[in-house]
């Protein structure tokens, strides 16, 4: 979890640890020797249906480590409610980007027979939850100003982003977690 496609230093890990933490979850990806890859699409789309669990996962996670009038404790929840309207039309292509990380198999196992409400429900818990672990309270205050920065953009510009700054990351051979998105 150390990818910055723009700096080496503590702070330019920040950017991108939250989306890390989501991705860390997906079952079965962290035994992978090389990691899937995603088009920008998808990854858009899968970060764009994610950013409302992994936002309520920061929430969770930093407000008590910080200010009480910081971003997160006073407007996360808001913010997190704001990304949630983008979900519905992001969850199909962000379903197959799920499926494809997860391996095939999984298409046709559990989740096949699973309604689309309960994989829903389960990927939002999972990577809340992912977050709430993954996410070191000494970086509470960096992603606090992040999510202040990214909140003005709607959630396809952010997750568009996030993309953007994974690909970077990705063609210069670095990787976050267990998803790069592939070359152009």
């Amino acid at each position: 979890m150390s990818f910055s496609p723009f700096a080496t230093g503590h702070a330019a890990r920040v950017p991108m640890l939250v989306f890390a933490a989501a991705a860390a979850m997906l079952p079965g990806l962290a035994a992978a020797a090389e990691p899937t890859c995603l088009t920008a699409p998808e990854f858009t789309a899968l970060a764009t249906y994610s950013l409302p669990s992994v936002i309520t996962g920061t929430v969770q996670r930093c407000s008590p480590m910080l200010p009480s009038d910081a971003f997160l404790p006073t407007q996360g929840a808001g913010l997190a409610m704001r990304y949630a309207g983008a979900k519905d039309a992001a969850w199909p292509a962000a379903k197959a980007a799920f499926l494809k990380l997860t391996g095939a198999n999984l298409g046709s196992g559990l989740m096949k027979g699973m309604s689309e409400t309960s994989m829903q429900e389960i990927v939002d818990t999972a990577i809340a939850a992912k977050v709430t672990d993954a996410l070191p309270a000494e970086r509470c205050g960096t992603v606090n100003r992040l999510v202040q920065l990214l909140a003005p953009l709607p959630p396809e510009s952010t997750a568009g982003v996030i993309a953007l700054a994974v690909g970077l990351g990705t063609s210069s051979g670095r990787k976050i977690g267990p998803i790069k998105v592939c070359p152009a």
